[in-house]
């Protein structure tokens, strides 16, 4: 099984990666947090044999063409070895913090993959750029500004989705399907793939076609001070998480609707230290892989299992490289 896993920070990038790749790790990812998402990609990139993925951009904000160039140049930087995993985030975060439009995100999502890929064939094939949509345009591209052919083919394009609509458009019409860190083992098998394989089939497409990559948190440290230390951020990080009406109907799967109006009253108080202690035994050990190493890839296997040979390790601290080779080594 192929290991994904986050890069923390700018500091230090270059030689954090190469511990990673060294401990076993296949690949490394960013999200879109305090640094820009792109950035540690850059300099990961010198660091040969990872692949490198960004889970998730976030779109709607950025150009497609802005999209294309990033995603072109990391494709090339990596030899062939680059995801562009792309977002849509909720509308609070899009309007209020990017100051950007939102409204109608499952087409205007699906119409910005449609640009891209027409911004990657002008470029492959040096055809007319001719693409007009209900939310993009783009009808020039002069040859001083096109890259020109990328020789290890174009980026494939991932999104990330948790909602029935979105998760089905990822399957219509993108390369592969990034699955939410606040996901489950039910959650996973019963909706999301049922989403999925719609969406394959309204497109007449194969499950083998196309990626579908879990994305599991995980809290793990070498002593048992260290797995409490893991174990209370992880609480914390879901606390945060399950508070988002977005990731609602992962908590109502399993029962336990009731925690997001209560985590959610507690973000608008900005009582954030206090979210954590709402997040029982069973909600943290069914959303988070936890324990020894051992425990964790026995946990990610069994959520995995007959869906994906590629996961994404996402740590609510920073976790050793030492610890992530224990795991990437009990998967294999």
């Amino acid at each position: 099984m192929k290991v994904l896993t986050a890069l923390s920070g700018l500091t230090g990038v270059v030689e954090q990666a190469g511990e990673l790749r060294d401990a076993g790790v296949h690949g490394v990812f960013t999200f879109e947090g305090p640094h820009d998402v792109f950035a540690p990609l850059t300099l990961a990139a010198g660091v040969g044999g990872l692949d490198l993925m960004t889970n998730v951009a976030i779109a709607f904000p950025r150009n497609p063409i802005h999209l294309a160039h990033q995603a072109n140049d990391h494709q090339l930087l990596s030899g062939g070895r680059f995801v562009l995993g792309l977002g849509t985030q909720v509308r609070a975060q899009i309007e209020k913090r990017f100051g950007a439009d939102f409204d109608h995100p499952v087409q205007r999502m699906v119409e910005l993959i449609a640009a891209l890929r027409a911004i990657f064939d002008s470029w492959d094939t040096g055809a007319r750029l001719d693409f007009r949509g209900d939310y993009y345009r783009h009808t020039l591209m002069t040859p001083t500004f096109s890259p020109g052919p990328n020789p290890h083919g174009a980026p494939p394009i991932f999104l990330g989705a948790l909602g029935p609509r979105l998760t089905r458009a990822a399957a219509e019409h993108a390369d592969g399907l990034l699955v939410m860190p606040f996901s489950t083992k039910r959650f996973l098998h019963q909706v999301t793939m049922t989403a999925v394989r719609a969406g394959l089939q309204r497109a007449g497409r194969r499950e083998e076609e196309f990626a579908v990559v879990p994305e599991v948190i995980v809290a793990t440290g070498a002593t048992d001070a260290e797995r409490e230390a893991a174990e209370a951020a992880t609480r914390m990080l879901l606390g945060f998480y399950a508070s988002t009406p977005a990731y609602a109907p992962v908590l109502a799967e399993h029962g336990w609707q009731e925690l997001q109006p209560e985590l959610n009253a507690l973000s608008k108080q900005g009582r954030w230290s206090q979210m954590g202690a709402l997040i029982d035994d069973e909600v943290l050990h069914t959303i988070a892989a936890c324990g020894t190493p051992a425990q964790v890839a026995a946990h990610i296997r069994e959520r995995v299992e007959g869906i994906s040979d590629t996961v994404c390790v996402y740590q609510a601290a920073p976790v050793a490289p030492a610890l992530i080779g224990e795991i990437v080594t009990n998967l294999a």
